[in-house]
């Protein structure tokens, strides 16, 4: 570096520019990502829900309807299952209150897929799950409570076929009993799928359009490697949906991974958006006339001038301010005879007489005892002015 070189500033015009819109950037995807989170969950986290793809997890029958195209579709906001279409809810233990999503479901086709297995993380393999052992029988049985009260059993299966004991189940509907059957029993359950030995696997609640399915593995990813049992659930989600429905409604909400609807959000949907690009447009244009200017800089004046001419200017907004203008013409005619005398050098022991009849003789044109007069005789402004300008025209023609 040569002596007197400065060295490059880190804080330059480029630099700082380029932070700020990196940190613009950023917020703006901040927002973003803070009012879609709960949409972007991928709920792989061992639970038993329609996201995971643990064992006892249902993201695997989810995807056969996709497939199928039966349509399913993740609800994760409890108004969405205000629709015809049957929903599937599965929740993790009896903590999940159903009792709103139960409400806003009413008389429409409703499958509840009881708890069955106790299970923990695998730390090898993300999402996935070691099963522990059997639940706690209080755990599916709080489920429904108090409306339902259910009791569990529980028996061992060899794969023999399971019982349909509603005449009106397809044939298609073949479950086989898995290697633990998890059975229910209650006031007001009538049976649909039954063991051999005529326990209730799946139940009616009453006359309701509410059903129970005790056994999870008829339907969670487990089972749906078996092709029977694959092919077997398709068939009962047909049977329990509604003759007008479009799809089939698979709740998360349960499992706490609804979402709520936010005004953040709002922002960046349809037709919010559209007023969003505009404000955020309008940032941007004020962000640019900050950075260039339009024009000379304009410096603010003083509010009180230096100088003569400002003394000269705020004395007569005084004398003006006052009402006293009109007054001031026997001084300017003054002011005038004394340039006069001045410039011509007349003698200062000149009479007044004498003064008036020589001024008089200087400029034949213009009558100087005339505009004197005019002068110190006005009483408004204008009267004033004309004949102050008199007076100075006088002196200047006798000046050439």
């Amino acid at each position: 570096m040569k002596p007197g070189d400065r060295p490059d500033s880190p804080f330059n015009a480029r630099t700082m520019l380029l932070i700020t819109a990196i940190g613009a950037l950023a917020f703006i995807a901040m927002l973003v990502l803070g009012a879609y989170a709960p949409d972007l969950r991928s709920g792989r986290n061992g639970g038993s829900h329609a996201l995971s793809n643990a064992a006892t997890g249902f993201s695997g029958l989810v995807r056969l309807a996709r497939d199928t195209d039966r349509n399913p579709l993740i609800v994760r906001v409890v108004p969405d299952l205000k629709n015809e279409d049957l929903a599937v809810i599965t929740p993790q233990d009896a903590t999940a209150d159903l009792t709103k999503i139960l409400a806003t479901r009413g008389p429409r086709a409703t499958l509840v897929v009881l708890p069955k297995w106790l299970t923990s993380a695998d730390e090898s393999h993300p999402g996935w799950v070691r099963v522990r052992g059997l639940d706690f029988p209080q755990d599916p049985e709080g489920v429904l409570a108090p409306d339902v009260k259910l009791k569990i059993a529980r028996s061992k299966g060899h794969g023999e076929a399971l019982v349909n004991s509603e005449p009106a189940l397809p044939g298609a509907v073949h479950f086989l009993a898995p290697a633990v059957v998890q059975t229910i029993s209650g006031s007001g359950i009538q049976p649909m799928i039954t063991t051999p030995n005529g326990a209730t696997v799946l139940g009616r609640v009453g006359t309701r359009n509410l059903y129970v399915l005790s056994d999870p593995d008829l339907l969670n990813n487990h089972g749906m490697g078996n092709e029977v049992q694959a092919r077997s659930a398709l068939a009962l989600l047909d049977f329990l949906n509604s003759t007008d429905a479009e799809g089939v409604l698979f709740d998360v909400t349960a499992n706490g991974l609804g979402r709520s609807r936010s005004p953040l959000k709002l922002a960046f949907d349809p037709p919010f958006l559209g007023v969003t690009l505009i404000i955020f447009a309008a940032m941007l244009l004020a962000a640019w006339q900050a950075l260039a200017r339009f024009g000379p800089v304009r410096r603010p004046e003083r509010a009180i001038a230096f100088g003569k001419a400002a003394l000269v200017d705020n004395s007569a907004a005084l004398v003006r301010k006052a009402g006293r203008e009109a007054h001031l013409g026997s001084r300017y005619v003054d002011v005038i005879r004394d340039r006069a005398i001045a410039l011509f050098r007349l003698p200062p022991t000149i009479s007044s007489d004498d003064l008036a009849a020589r001024l008089e003789t200087m400029n034949p044109q213009r009558s100087f005892a005339s505009a004197a007069h005019d002068a110190a005789g006005a009483h408004t402004r204008d009267e004033l002015l004309g004949a102050a300008q008199s007076l100075n025209q006088w002196i200047k023609e006798v000046q050439q």
